[in-house]
């Protein structure tokens, strides 16, 4: 990238802030860190709710290993694709409208029930009202269509300058302002049960019952400041389209940021999201068809992002839907969670890194381990073996009064057999130390002519280490 980069990125990061709705608040969309679900439709919705209502009301569901009779069992999900398995919690694994569960059969031959689960709604979803007609539950314009899904509402709210959108018994879609929003009655999440006309697998409100999202919610521009909060792929819930070239300035509180991927499912290589740092324009990462985000958070140390999406004439598939959190530390050794991954601080995209698992990451093999403990084990015995040597070298000193330390070549001396302490030191190249027994002996006077004796100095010192022994 050029020089001229930088600047380039800096004036889109200025002009991004007017192609935003009338009154919106970037970045806005609502507590994304309490969602479980990041599809309109809760497919991905992995939770524990094991009965129709929350909070254990409404009917038990029945074990998925149990449905052997009906069209969706763990028996037809061995890789867990559907979520399902030897448990009773609500799936969604045909694409329905929103996580369901088989219940017990009743005398009107139910045999399964839609889970009303609060905590999956996708973030930008605000949640079921009634709309009485009089006033409108949103006031600005509307308009019906037999080809509505929730984008194609969304859009339209999106291009008349609005910052909400309602869509209505599955063809009427409504726009407003957070104004109206305060002003309207919640209605049960069940009451907005309507199958939009457009999309088989979307909920569209309901009878009287608007469903009601924030139209930043799959939008192909936006300048994020929230200290968190979700940007979806372009027209998503829909699936994106062929040509999208789509940009997405991120800049939360804080030095650093957090971002982890809900939903990745791009159509080919050629369709790809790249992470550039805002202030010097480099390439941080790049993901595409072929190569997906890591799982588990991914933390990169710059305080902006700039986020690029790209897709070729032939690309559309569902997308990404990702969070982010801005973070105030940017050490350099943060305590990060277990599993997740660190990007090194802003290296050009390329650069030969190696990155390796934090300690305790569930990357770490058994094999790593078994070589760690053997290890530990051996170096232990090795300085316990050491240990043993050096007592018995002092049990050996404490029973003489001299000794000779030998290279390869004179004979050992034998020890005194006097009881002086009084010590000198010889030693002759290459032939080793000799520890000789106190003057007068004949040994010591023998050695005299072929060792040289120690420095006055080297001689103190070790008769200190000696007379310590």
């Amino acid at each position: 990238m050029g020089t001229g980069a930088p600047q380039s990125l800096l004036l889109l990061l200025l002009f991004l802030p007017t192609l935003l709705p009338r009154g919106a608040s970037a970045g806005s969309l609502h507590s994304p860190g309490l969602s479980e679900c990041f599809q309109v439709n809760g497919a991905d919705y992995r939770g524990r709710q094991n009965h129709t209502g929350p909070r254990g009301t409404g009917r038990p569901c029945l074990f998925w290993d149990q449905t052997q009779q009906h069209s969706y069992s763990s028996a037809r999900d061995p890789q867990g694709r559907w979520g399902l398995g030897a448990h009773n919690f609500c799936r969604n694994p045909d694409g329905d409208v929103q996580p369901w569960c088989y219940v017990a059969e009743t005398e009107e031959g139910i045999y399964w029930r839609y889970c009303d689960i609060p905590t999956c709604h996708m973030p930008g979803y605000l949640g079921c009202f009634v709309d009485s007609g009089a006033p409108p539950a949103l006031s600005g314009p509307s308009g019906t269509s037999t080809k509505l899904t929730v984008q194609v509402c969304l859009r339209f709210c999106r291009m008349k300058g609005y910052q909400l959108a309602g869509v209505e018994a599955g063809y009427a879609c409504f726009c407003g302002s957070e104004g109206d929003l305060a002003r309207g009655r919640p209605a049960p999440a069940t009451d907005c049960d309507q199958i939009c006309f457009g999309h088989p697998g979307q909920l569209c409100g309901g009878d009287g019952r608007l469903g009601v999202y924030e139209v930043s919610v799959g939008s192909c521009q936006g300048n994020w400041t929230a200290p968190q909060g979700v940007i979806y792929s372009p027209d998503f819930p829909d699936e994106y389209g062929p040509d999208q070239n789509c940009s997405w300035a991120l800049g939360p509180p804080g030095a650093a940021l957090e971002l982890t991927f809900r939903l990745f499912e791009l159509a080919d290589p050629r369709d790809r999201l790249e992470l550039r740092d805002a202030a010097s324009g480099s390439l941080l990462r790049a993901f595409d068809g072929a190569r997906p985000p890591p799982t588990g958070t991914l933390h990169l140390r710059a305080a902006a992002l700039l986020l690029t999406f790209r897709s070729d004439a032939r690309g559309h598939a569902q997308g990404f839907a990702l969070t982010y959190r801005g973070v105030p530390d940017a050490s350099e050794n943060p305590v990060l969670p277990k599993g997740s991954a660190q990007t090194p601080a802003v290296l050009p995209y390329g650069t030969n890194v190696s990155c390796s698992p934090r300690p305790g990451a569930p990357e770490a093999t058994m094999g790593a381990r078994v070589f760690s403990t053997v290890m530990a084990i051996s170096v232990l015995l090795l300085l316990l073996l050491l240990l043993l040597l050096l007592l018995s070298l002092l049990r050996l000193l404490r029973r003489r009064s001299c000794l000779l330390a030998p290279g390869k070549g004179p004979p050992p001396v034998r020890p005194s057999q006097g009881s002086g302490r009084s010590w000198a030191v010889w030693y002759r190249r290459p032939g080793g130390v000799a520890l000789p027994c106190p003057p007068g002996d004949s040994q010591a006077e023998g050695l005299a002519s072929t060792y040289r004796p120690l420095s006055a100095s080297s001689q103190s010192s070790l008769r200190s280490l000696i007379s310590a022994l």
